[in-house]
């Protein structure tokens, strides 16, 4: 039914513009064919026209419309509330502010209006654009302004998690801790990889595998924070952590990690990553040389002579003529400590 009344409309818009188009010819010329072509004849040419369209042509269009009807409906579909209200607003705010431009260039005619009409378009887009980026400050302006906040509401940019800091677990004590803020994404492509990596043949691939999925599972019951999973395709074929930086730029969100690598590339490309490990690294309990400790000994180090001692936070010790001491207790005094890609290394003595 929708169908035929898009077709119907079509039709009578296109005839109607035939016919006021054949009437502005038959004027034109009516000295010179007026007696031989009578002027109903126009109208009669212009439905013949009408009738051929819309046989002809009606039925393509009116399908091109409603296939963009279905997608944008999906789209709406698929949007929280939140998100929503934040698109119309932006809508509304880039169409106020495309009429106060056209205000000023509303009278030039044809011209003008025309002027108009693009900057609407333009300015509805952007304000669209935008206001979808925005949505979570949008929202949270909107609880500041009525004075209270609004439920379900969060601030911060969205952050995008990989594949490596869900296996690795400790993002879901970060999250209970509630430092971190901003609505959680678990792209499509990364909850596909950690399925693969569940149904690997390799046993450690496997265990680590369904350790994600069982992590993921945590942070969606155990936590307040909003948790979206997003589906998220592009044209071209990438690779996971491309796609993840890709993503990142086009929403505007941090990546969440602890891929040394993935880091390195995404400060190239300048998006922001939150890296689990020199987080860890920052709150780690500062240690001078000079200060006294207790370690116990583990092992035997890689130097001639060297003990290896471990913190509970799991930094390595090494201790000057410790590896004697294997197995014992003893007193040390720091006398260096390295910082390191990988981690920090702190460097100790006996105690006399």
């Amino acid at each position: 039914m929708l169908k035929r009344v898009i077709e119907f409309l079509i039709t009578t818009a296109f005839t109607a513009a035939i016919c006021l188009l054949l009437r502005v010819a038959y004027v034109a010329n009516e000295p010179k064919i007026g007696y031989i072509v009578p002027e109903f004849s126009v109208y009669i040419v212009g439905i013949i026209i009408g009738i051929v369209f819309f046989f002809v042509f009606a039925h393509m269009i009116s399908n091109l419309i409603l296939n963009k009807m279905d997608s944008v409906e999906s789209r709406l579909v698929k949007m929280s509330l939140k998100e929503l209200l934040a698109s119309v607003f932006g809508v509304f705010i880039g169409l106020a502010i495309a009429n106060l431009i056209g205000i000023a260039i509303s009278g030039f005619g044809i011209i003008g209006t025309s002027i108009t009409v693009l900057l609407n378009i333009t300015f509805g887009f952007m304000g669209f654009r935008v206001a979808s980026r925005k949505k979570d400050e949008i929202v949270g302006l909107g609880g500041l302004i009525e004075g209270s906040k609004v439920k379900g509401s969060v601030s911060g940019k969205a952050k995008i998690f990989d594949t490596s800091v869900i296996i690795d677990g400790r993002i879901l004590d970060l999250l209970k801790t509630g430092f971190i803020e901003g609505k959680i994404i678990i792209p499509n492509f990364v909850l596909e990889e950690l399925r693969h990596i569940a149904d690997s043949s390799d046993s450690l691939k496997r265990n680590r595998g369904r350790r994600g999925l069982d992590i993921l599972n945590e942070i969606q019951k155990q936590t307040t924070v909003n948790v979206e999973i997003v589906d998220f395709s592009t044209k071209e074929q990438l690779e996971v952590d491309s796609k993840l930086l890709k993503m990142a730029q086009k929403i505007d969100a941090f990546v969440v990690t602890n891929d040394f690598n993935l880091n390195k590339v995404a400060e190239f490309q300048g998006v922001k990553v939150l890296n689990i490990n020199e987080l860890s690294n920052a709150i780690k309990p500062v240690v001078l040389p000079g200060e006294d400790m207790q370690v116990t000994v583990i092992k035997a180090g890689k130097e001639h002579g060297q003990g290896i001692a471990y913190l509970n936070d799991g930094t390595m010790i090494v201790v000057e003529g410790g590896s004697k001491f294997t197995g014992e207790t003893i007193n040390v005094i720091v006398t260096s400590v390295l910082q390191t890609a990988a981690g920090r290394m702190i460097f100790t003595k006996k105690k006399d």
